[in-house]
């Protein structure tokens, strides 16, 4: 019996695919190719999630697990010998505890949909990014998304309580804790965590929720140079006092590109300035919060560090800002772009991007550079843009520019998109040799078949 039949045996025929109904799937998001694998299987429980792998290990089969494709790093790309688990069926918000604050999930469940559900209790969970509608919290976890607001509620990591994995072998490991504190031994939900399914198949999440905001404000400003620019993180973040929830960072380029046609977006501020800045602060007190936030963008008005301001007047106009912000899609009009998302001391980076924009100039012709990101946390987003018929070719020029400063800046070539295949040759510029063994050791103990999304983050082998 093939791999096929034995997976529809165990979870049904209409939850397992096979090579030729995949054809029509989308490989991910923003990709012009298809899925590819021996089957794709659609379990609807994590016992089925089980009973799938404990199969796969057996004939020896590698696995790659599938959420919302909206990964950038080629991290859940499958061969043609390999079986997909997809988590389209693990669908279910299990419960939502207003009281402790926490909501359980199966993996499936799009981040969108636990944002909209938990609205209804007057909570939030607070990850956000523009790939909401599609991406799940399961891939959420295993890639430990960052987002938007990273700056004052952490990474997914920070927002984790508990977690359901099965193991390569088939085993599951279930800690659904629901406490906030809980210092009893290893914390073991932290080794899966950013893990892309290298390591275990996360079924099930909790996670921490919190009270929704009573106040939202927001502002674009124009800033005249870097230095301002990170001046200005610490003015807002001390005059906030704690309430600054979003500190994003448009370089020139990149704002011109989101506010002109084609695209949809049109500029609150002229053109002409070299940095912009959105700003957001969520509070608990509407009238007060909006007084105090429009006196910290006045004091920053008159100490220079910003040029010119756009305040939202209301909900629309915070949507308008955010918008501009999210539409990278932008990038792809003329060419091919290749996107990156590296981390690094904020006080490195206006040096770094000098560089890189000398770099490819030298280095990789007819190319165009666009620079944005979560500066509150260190997080720069780059589109480099090749013209299509040379992406492939002028690709490691680009990411010798984009990867190698960094060792010396002290940066990551991931912020919170992973390393997958596309980063795994440049890890060595973020992590030491002792720490990609002990990577290779944690991979050796808990997936020794090296069946779970194999040369993902690590080269095959012993380190």
């Amino acid at each position: 019996m093939d791999i096929v039949a034995q997976l529809r045996a165990l979870i049904g025929d209409n939850a397992v695919l096979d090579a030729t109904q995949l054809a029509d799937r989308s490989a991910g998001i923003w990709r012009q190719d298809h899925l590819r694998a021996l089957a794709l299987a659609r379990p609807a429980s994590t016992e089925e999630v089980a009973a799938v792998l404990r199969c796969c290990q057996q004939h020896q089969h590698s696995v790659v697990t599938q959420g919302g494709l909206t990964g950038l790093v080629h991290g859940a790309d499958a061969a043609a010998a390999e079986v997909i688990l997809s988590t389209e069926r693990l669908r279910a918000i299990e419960s939502i505890d207003p009281q402790q604050r926490c909501a359980t999930v199966q993996a499936g469940v799009t981040l969108q949909a636990l944002q909209e559900a938990v609205e209804d209790h007057d909570l939030m969970f607070p990850l956000d990014l523009g790939a909401r509608g599609s991406a799940t919290l399961g891939g959420n976890a295993a890639t430990n998304a960052g987002g938007n607001r990273v700056i004052r509620y952490g990474m997914m990591r920070d927002m984790v309580l508990g977690l359901e994995v099965v193991l390569a072998d088939g085993s599951v490991l279930s800690n659904m804790n629901r406490l906030i504190k809980n210092n009893a031994g290893y914390d073991l939900k932290q080794l899966f965590i950013g893990s892309e399914g290298t390591l275990g198949v996360i079924t099930r999440l909790v996670l921490r929720l919190r009270e929704a905001p009573r106040s939202h404000d927001m502002a674009l400003v124009g800033v005249e140079s870097f230095d301002q620019v990170a001046a200005l993180l610490k003015h807002v973040d001390r005059g906030l006092g704690g309430r600054l929830s979003a500190f994003e960072a448009m370089w020139q380029d990149f704002y011109r590109l989101v506010s002109s046609p084609p695209a949809q977006g049109r500029p609150p501020l002229p053109q002409d300035y070299p940095y912009y800045v959105l700003l957001e602060s969520q509070g608990a007190e509407p009238q007060g919060d909006r007084q105090q936030f429009e006196q910290v963008l006045e004091s920053a008005l008159v100490e220079g560090l910003i040029a010119d301001a756009a305040l939202a007047n209301s909900q629309a106009d915070c949507a308008a800002f955010w918008a501009l912000r999210d539409d990278v899609a932008q990038v792809f009009n003329g060419g091919t772009p290749l996107i990156y998302d590296i981390s690094l001391p904020i006080a490195e980076m206006e040096n770094y991007v000098a560089g890189l924009t000398g770099a490819l100039a030298a280095s990789v012709p007819g190319h165009r550079l666009w620079v944005w990101g979560h500066l509150g946390d260190g997080n720069l987003h780059l589109a480099v843009q090749l013209p299509a018929n040379q992406a492939e070719s002028l690709r490691p020029a680009v990411e010798r520019a984009v990867y190698t400063p960094l060792a010396e800046f002290r940066g990551s070539v991931s912020a919170e998109h992973g390393i997958g295949l596309e980063k795994r040759p440049w890890l060595p510029v973020s992590r030491t040799p002792e720490e990609l063994r002990a990577m290779h050791c944690l991979k050796q103990a808990l997936d020794p078949q090296g069946v779970l999304n194999p040369g993902k983050i690590l080269e095959p082998g012993p380190a």
